[in-house]
């Protein structure tokens, strides 16, 4: 049972690890990235696909943790989809890395790699693994130069950024 046990907990705790070379942003300032955010781009998972109109928003909860709500347009049933989170983080509040669930006791890794530090327009955020990769902005679009830079610097960083799917956005 000691072994069973353990082994979930690994699990579990994997599930809110860095990737490798991957490092989050510091001198982040939760409140300014509090709010509405759009999906630009992502890596294609099935919890958001085929969605569209997919936006995110974090907000305080009175015990300090942030709330998430995703949600975005299921298209094929003409459809809103929500999933409502809850986020913790990991380090000294002003690293972008933390720990979200949506399925109590189930974490994964929220870690923003690249933000806009200055007026918080855009963030590129990854999860426990590579396979894991949004671009997010304050509107639905993104200037065409600063998407180019993202998707750069995700390159480099070994994403496979030829698989990015980019939602419709209204």
């Amino acid at each position: 049972m000691k072994k069973i046990l353990a082994m979930l907990l690994l699990i579990i705790s994997g599930c809110t690890g860095i990737p490798e070379n991957i490092q989050p942003v510091t001198g982040f300032q939760l409140n300014n990235y509090l709010g509405k955010w759009y999906e630009i781009a992502r890596l294609d998972h099935s919890f958001e696909r085929g969605l569209n109109q997919i936006s995110a928003e974090y907000s305080l909860r009175e015990d300090g943790s942030v709330k998430v709500i995703n949600r975005g347009f299921l298209t094929a049933k003409q459809e809103w989809k929500e999933a409502e989170g809850w986020a913790y983080f990991m380090q000294q509040p002003d690293v972008g890395y933390l720990k979200v669930s949506f399925f109590r006791p189930f974490y994964g890794s929220y870690i923003v790699i690249e933000l806009d530090k200055k007026d918080y327009q855009y963030s590129l955020v990854t999860s426990s693994d590579k396979s894991y990769l949004w671009i997010l902005a304050r509107t639905p679009h993104l200037k065409p130069q600063i998407q180019a830079d993202l998707i750069a610097k995700a390159k480099a960083l070994g994403f496979e950024t030829e698989k990015l799917i980019y939602p419709e956005q209204k």
